[in-house]
């Protein structure tokens, strides 16, 4: 059973100090990764007419890729994607930066990845927010030709890689972990990928079902679960208990962030949000991680 954290995206702010000392102070504490989702882009919901993000134009994210390099620099945390938006990026270019990262960071990059929501990222990007589904699986097939080593030469129904050559090729190819509960996305995860990640946090029974539906598409794919790896997420207030009764059934790793059980006031300003985000990262590595 493992335990990671959380990167607080919108809430740490653009102070490097800060997010080396959040990443630092984690590993310190005992926890084995650390997970960072992505948006490239936030929107003006008075220029983008029914824009249903959770945040706007001010919100800050860090990128992925480029936050993984520096953090594989300054710790030996496992770094997981959780989740970049592939169809809204490049193929070969994403090869590679994962195995770019892949490599500064000894085999500690964990690529997650899935679908998106955000029509206007896709539009901003110049990719197609309609038929992303059917591009992400063929990316999957695509990216692992490029880590492949050696010359490579792809063709599908949306990408065509000629015959090349992408030198430094990740040692062993990245981990796959497909985010999303859908019927289709666990298909793609059982068919295609190495892991599953979940889709925000669930509560106690969302989980439990998610985790069936999960082994049940498995079992179609003739892939064994033992091996496979799973990051759940839980909303419920945590528990040694709780995790080891889905570690039994075949949870991996467990993605927690701390805050979400603490009274922190929303709009904390960037300066004081490290000390607001590592007061319940102490608290549940005493509480959880040094027990489990």
């Amino acid at each position: 059973m493992r335990v990671g954290v959380v990167f607080p995206q919108t809430e740490i702010g653009a102070d490097v100090g800060a997010v080396r000392a959040y990443a630092q102070r984690v590993e310190e504490l005992g926890y084995r990764h650390v997970l960072a989702y992505d948006h490239v882009l936030g929107a003006d919901p008075a220029v983008h007419t029914g824009w249903p993000g959770p945040y706007d134009l001010t919100t800050t994210f860090h990128e992925p890729f480029v936050l993984f390099g520096y953090l594989a620099g300054v710790t030996s945390l496992e770094l997981v994607t959780g989740v970049i938006i592939l169809p809204q990026r490049q193929t070969a270019l994403v090869a590679k930066q994962a195995a770019e990262v892949d490599l500064l960071s000894g085999g500690r990059f964990r690529l997650g990845v899935g679908l998106g929501w955000n029509a206007v990222e896709y539009q901003a990007l110049g990719e197609d927010f309609t038929n992303r589904g059917k591009r992400l699986d063929e990316m999957i097939v695509a990216l692992r030709a490029l880590w492949g080593g050696g010359w490579v030469e792809f063709h599908g129904d949306y990408y065509d890689v000629p015959e090349c050559q992408m030198e430094p090729a990740p040692t062993e190819p990245v981990p796959f972990i497909c985010g999303g509960h859908s019927p289709v996305a666990l298909r793609r995860t059982a068919e295609l990928c190495d892991g599953w990640i979940a889709a925000g946090a669930y509560s106690e029974e969302e989980a439990w079902m998610h985790l069936a539906e999960l082994h049940d598409a498995l079992d179609k794919a003739g892939r064994d679960k033992d091996g496979f790896t799973v990051y759940l997420s839980l909303n419920e207030r945590p528990s040694v208990d709780l995790y080891r009764r889905f570690a039994d059934a075949g949870v991996t790793d467990f993605v927690c962030a701390p805050w979400m059980f603490a009274d922190i006031a929303p709009g904390t300003p960037d300066d004081k949000a490290l000390a607001a985000r590592l007061g319940p990262v102490h608290w549940f590595a005493e509480e959880i991680v040094a027990k489990v």
